[in-house]
């Protein structure tokens, strides 16, 4: 079975409508970037621009639930690419035309888009160097295999071991914005989800700064903060240098 050539990946903010606006200016804020034209019919999709390279996180108004996010994989042909991920076993739950919503056999939502162009990917920018640079599929210990299965053959990127008990990894091209780490999780949970992670140069500067604008932490490691932003949303910030991986 044949894999798509992924082309360019974006990371969508799913946020309910009372807190999408805080949550907008919240990750404008923490990226340095600025808000690009909104799109959708409702004018639910807005675009984080930065200052070097193409957009590659969205935050999208949803009509409820809590705030989650998923990736967009960006293709040439969306319904060849369709087909490989229902033939790898993928659910879609929505086709139209250049778009293709659908779930990963573990419930992790993600699209499939037409690539546009995008291929300049964003570079680290402010004091801290901070920079969201990796996307990590938390994923419960008896989909793990299948999961990061389904996403190397999706995408046809390397799976390799990370050195650590619980992380794979997939070996992304060089011109893809976000490197996708894969954690086996401690226990098992109805379905896969995702979180960002961001790279700082000083990263207690960095989480200093995210408290400053309203987020909380939730959990201190030796090498990575779990906050939680005003939203609710889960995601970390760690003390690899941008672009390592």
């Amino acid at each position: 079975m044949s894999s798509t050539t992924v082309r360019w990946m974006s990371m969508f903010l799913d946020v309910p409508p009372p807190l999408f606006d805080t949550s907008v200016a919240f990750w404008a804020a923490m990226t340095h970037t600025l808000l690009g034209p909104a799109a959708g019919d409702h004018g639910e999709f807005v675009p984080l621009q930065p200052v070097h390279g193409d957009p590659c996180l969205w935050l999208q108004r949803t009509r409820d639930g809590d705030a989650s996010c998923h990736p967009d994989l960006y293709v040439e042909n969306v319904e060849a690419a369709a087909g490989i991920a229902r033939d790898l076993g993928a659910d879609t739950v929505l086709e139209t035309d250049g778009l293709v919503v659908s779930t990963s056999p573990g419930g992790l939502p993600f699209c499939l888009v037409r690539h546009r162009g995008q291929h300049l990917r964003p570079e680290p920018v402010g004091a801290a160097r901070g920079i969201v640079d990796q996307v990590c599929l938390d994923i419960p210990p008896g989909a793990f295999d299948r999961e990061c299965g389904f996403w190397a053959e999706l995408t046809g990127w390397e799976r390799y071991d990370d050195h650590e008990d619980e992380f794979e990894r997939l070996r992304r091209p060089a011109d893809i914005p976000y490197a996708v780490l894969l954690q086996r999780l401690d226990d098992e949970r109805p379905a896969v989800g995702a979180h960002l992670d961001l790279a700082a140069g000083d990263r207690d500067a960095e989480v200093a700064r995210h408290l400053s604008a309203g987020a909380r932490v939730v959990r201190l490691t030796p090498g990575w903060t779990v906050l939680h932003d005003p939203a609710g949303m889960t995601y970390c910030i760690t003390g690899r240098a941008p672009g390592d991986v």
